[in-house]
């Protein structure tokens, strides 16, 4: 799986962000072993000074643990693992909002395009 890092933004943010998203899709499952520090870090040409950062701030955040001697793992909580793909999807349509705001369109109207939308995607 490619990692896409861009210098736009601090790189342990964008790490975090991908991290995540990987715990919330279901790509990394509940209970899941994850790759060492190392290994991440040559996957996504990092410092794994920089991966370890972000992989401990994943870790405060409860997505995952380490056992002393076995690595890190995936938690098995599914309701933090939802409380996370939540936070995401509430943030993404944020930005969405401020976006279409900035376009002029009021909410009803955004709601009636993502009715059209799905009506047209059902065909």
């Amino acid at each position: 799986m490619s990692w896409n890092i861009s210098n736009d933004r601090p790189v342990y943010i964008q790490l975090v962000e991908e991290l995540t998203m990987r715990i919330v899709s279901g790509v990394y499952k509940p209970g899941e072993r994850i790759d060492s520090v190392r290994d991440f870090a040559q996957q996504a040409k990092v410092n794994p000074n920089t991966m370890q950062k972000a992989l401990a701030e994943i870790e405060r955040n409860g997505l995952v643990y380490s056992q002393r001697t076995a690595g890190k793992f995936v938690t098995e909580d599914k309701k933090i693992i939802e409380k996370a793909r939540k936070s995401i999807a509430t943030a993404e349509l944020e930005t969405f909002m401020l976006k279409m705001k900035k376009l002029g369109y009021n909410k009803e109207t955004v709601l009636s395009f993502i009715s059209d939308a799905k009506e047209n995607n059902n065909e």
